[in-house]
């Protein structure tokens, strides 16, 4: 989560030509909480892909976690709406994107090397050529799909963020100089271009599927940017909470009367675009919300490292189970409650001794040469507390972040010269 503190506008006293700017950003931790949710979501789909469940047990799986892949969708639009969210005036492209490669590539890299590992040493594991492996650590294996779930099969989501974060500093300069009307256009341009890739992916109408391309997933992140732009101009008129969580869960059974996978993805795209924003807005009120819990919030933050391993021990687990053991009920309980212990247990480990140890040590040099070399532009967040985090994913299916979260110390890139923190210049409408 974010640690800073800023206030929603106001809407009483607004001003005709000018957002105020906002100076601090506030933590928002049911976006945390629901990013753990979204995670559990595709764990509990590659245990139905598994076959741990046989009989009714596997009715059950496919019935609560068939759409589980509907969660990498979550992630794409949260990191967006993070990212624009956590913006702030005075960065450039660079700083931005080290920091980006400091939330991600540690991680990356450790899964990387344990899923080598897992192929030349078990059986039935894949063992990639050199070049898909090059492709893999580079983050651009997604572009080709033969090579998408090159070695850890969920970092393909990663090359998809690694997308996202090239785009955004071009992204965010766009939606700066946009006011709610125009973010109101641009998010509804970005539904109906999902719309259309998910139909020309059911009907096949492109010579590959496209669940795994960085460029058709861009619309889901820039979905994402252009709702926390409307929270931020105090233009969003979303429902509450608990109407926005009730739409994405009809729309998520729906997803089997459609198509499972990508085709599947509009049928949660407007509750998910609906239900961040009132997440984020319920923090900023002060509104009751059951995904800022404590627990919930601590299990977010370990979300990108269990979204990153659970697969491989998932996989590991062949070795000794076979595949598609079709497990009665009791036995496949048990199996599945191992398997998830183990992950979370390893995405602990991740999260302390990989995760959070290389980002301040990657991060450390760049904030020194920022004091010494830049003016205050704005006045500076409080450090965060040792036990904060991002807010954002990072993952994909099979699966990422998301991606993508917020590191503590959130910045707006810009490709070149300063530019307005919120907005900013006269209002467009």
């Amino acid at each position: 989560m974010t640690t800073a503190t800023r206030t929603l506008p106001a809407t009483a006293a607004r001003p005709t030509t000018s957002t105020p700017p906002r100076t601090a950003v506030p933590p928002l931790p049911s976006l945390t909480g629901l990013r753990w949710m979204a995670a559990l979501l595709v764990f509990g789909l590659h245990v139905r892909n598994f076959g741990y469940f046989g009989g009714t047990g596997g009715r059950i799986m496919t019935w609560g976690f068939g759409s589980g892949a509907t969660g990498v969708s979550f992630f794409f639009i949260l990191s967006g709406f993070v990212l624009m969210w956590s913006a702030r005036p005075g960065d450039r492209a660079l700083s931005f994107w080290r920091r980006r490669l400091a939330r991600i590539y540690p991680v990356h890299l450790v899964t990387a090397a344990i899923a080598l590992l897992m192929g030349c040493t078990l059986d039935h594991q894949a063992r990639p050529e050199p070049l898909q492996g090059l492709a893999n650590v580079l983050l651009v294996h997604s572009w080709w799909r033969p090579w998408w779930q090159t070695l850890d099969p969920v970092s393909w989501s990663l090359a998809c963020e690694a997308f996202f974060y090239a785009a955004f500093p071009l992204l965010a300069l766009l939606l700066c100089r946009l006011g709610g009307r125009g973010s109101a256009a641009l998010a509804g341009a970005s539904v109906l271009t999902v719309v259309v890739l998910s139909r020309a992916d059911a009907h096949h109408w492109l010579s590959q599927p496209v669940n795994s391309l960085p460029a058709a997933r861009l619309p889901e992140f820039v979905l994402g940017a252009a709702v926390a732009r409307l929270v931020i101009l105090d233009r969003w008129r979303g429902p509450g909470l608990e109407a926005s969580l009730a739409l994405a869960i009809i729309g998520y059974f729906f997803v089997p009367q459609v198509t499972a996978g990508y085709p599947g993805v509009p049928c949660t795209l407007i509750g998910f675009a609906l239900l961040i924003p009132a997440a984020a807005v319920a923090d900023l009120r002060g509104l009751p919300s059951l995904w800022r819990h404590r627990r919930l919030v601590r299990l977010g933050e370990l979300s990108f490292a269990f979204y990153m391993v659970h697969l491989l021990v998932l996989r590991a687990g062949t070795e000794l189970l076979g595949t598609s053991p079709g497990f009665g009920l009791p036995t496949a309980l048990a199996v599945t409650a191992v398997a998830f212990a183990l992950s979370l247990g390893l995405s602990w480990v991740l999260y302390e001794a990989v995760e959070r140890p290389a980002r301040r040590l990657l991060l450390r040099k760049g904030r020194s040469a920022r004091r010494t070399a830049q003016p205050e532009l704005a006045p500076r967040a409080p450090e965060a507390p040792p036990g904060a985090s991002a807010v954002g994913i990072g993952t994909g299916l099979g699966a990422d972040r998301v991606h993508d979260g917020a590191d503590p110390h959130p910045s707006v890139p810009r490709p070149g010269g300063r530019h307005d923190r919120s907005g900013r210049g006269p209002r467009s409408e």
